[in-house]
């Protein structure tokens, strides 16, 4: 006998007779979101259509209508709606036209975003100790790129970490060796980062194309170059590296100068240094000749003023010594002259001068009369006395 079931206990069974993961191909269709969280679409064949359900937190990949997918979700029936959905886990693109068109959505969006802006991205370091390499090791792509590295520039650190390039493990592999580079110390981190790839199609170089990759480039603290595929191949990462190389091995090329090169260079700007340096020397000398000659020029007259002041002072010292000798001459025939007037002089020779009781000189004999008193002064001192007769 058939049991009886409630309903709940029906989509119960159901679920449980059709749990397990499914992959799924399809077009999509009806895309939307709701509230900035959750994903809806249908996927649908020539056929038939699914409902799908998933979250933009899940969900990495762009999408829109008409797109060609392979999804990886669990089915269920929903207890309140009733309705059958697919809830999906991971979605990734198939055919060249659906990844074509994510690349565009994708890159749009990126570039809204300042990611790929020129003005952000770092110049690279001209001689670089430590080289980091995300590659796969066992790639011709890398065997190039070291070759030609040491060929142009030997003795670099070449750190290398080995991924996988293309497939479900490229991506996460990837990431983990940006973030072993941007985790290691200022003594080990590498200079500059490199990441290499050969050639291949869209599918192959789906990686790196990775919204996820590409934003892990913008924030790397070590300036990235990127050289993957073909020159004509442009993934997402090389737009947002700091340097885009055409190929790996133009990534090498980039990455280190030649020595031969450099050498060259650097004898170029030996010479170029040597000529400046003379040209400067031979510039300074003419300008210290135009300095003295200026300055010659306009000290001439004034030196030749001072020689003839200095001459005219000298023959002013000279008149003036003459003049002087002339002036002492005449103060010692004045002195002399002085000398020999003077009345206390003649007194040492024998002379008297006579003075009356008023103390003025006699020189006449009317100037006394008989009982005057008088005094006379000798060279040792005076004598009083009185006239007797005049």
């Amino acid at each position: 006998m058939i049991p009886v079931l409630s309903v709940s206990e029906f989509i119960s069974q159901i679920n449980d007779i059709i749990a397990g993961e499914f992959i799924i191909e399809g077009e999509v269709s009806g895309f939307k979101t709701s509230n900035g969280k959750w994903i809806f679409f249908d996927l649908k064949d020539d056929s038939a259509t699914l409902n799908c359900f998933s979250t933009i937190f899940t969900l990495r990949v762009p999408l829109e209508d008409g797109m060609k997918i392979r999804v990886y979700g669990y089915p269920k029936i929903h207890d309140k709606s009733g309705r059958f959905s697919l809830t999906v886990q991971k979605a990734e693109l198939v055919g060249e036209g659906a990844l074509k068109r994510a690349y565009e959505l994708l890159k749009k969006k990126l570039e809204s975003e300042g990611i790929f802006a020129v003005e952000r991205k770092r110049p690279l370091p001209f001689l670089p100790q430590r080289i980091g390499v995300v590659a796969s090791g066992e790639s011709a792509a890398f065997g190039d790129f070291k070759r030609i590295l040491n060929n142009r520039w030997g003795g670099v650190e070449i750190i290398l970490r080995h991924v996988l390039v293309q497939g479900e493990q490229a991506v996460p592999d990837i990431l983990q060796a940006l973030a072993e580079f941007d985790a290691c110390t200022a003594q080990t981190r590498p200079d500059v980062i490199v990441i290499i790839r050969g050639g291949g199609s869209i599918e192959d170089l789906a990686a790196f194309n990775s919204e996820e990759i590409v934003r892990a480039v913008y924030n790397s603290r070590i300036p990235v170059i990127a050289g993957i595929g073909h020159e004509r191949d442009v993934s997402l990462v090389e737009l947002a590296a700091d340097v885009r190389a055409s190929t790996p091995s133009n990534a090498a090329e980039i990455v280190v100068p030649d020595k031969r090169d450099f050498i060259a260079g650097l004898d170029f700007e030996l010479e170029h240094m040597e000529q400046n340096l003379k040209h400067q020397v031979s510039k300074k000398k003419q300008n210290l000749d135009q300095y003295f000659y200026l300055i010659s020029s306009k000290l001439e007259l004034p030196i030749a003023n001072g020689r003839m002041l200095v001459s005219r002072f000298v023959q002013s010292l000279s008149a003036l010594g003459a003049s002087l000798k002339n002036k002492k001459e005449a103060v010692l025939f004045g002195e002399r002259l002085i000398k020999s007037s003077d009345p206390k002089h003649l007194l040492k020779k024998g002379y008297s001068i006579t003075r009356n009781k008023a103390g003025v000189v006699i020189r006449r004999p009317d100037q006394v009369v008989s009982g005057e008193e008088i005094v006379v002064e000798l060279e040792g001192g005076k004598i009083k006395g009185e006239v007797l007769e005049n």
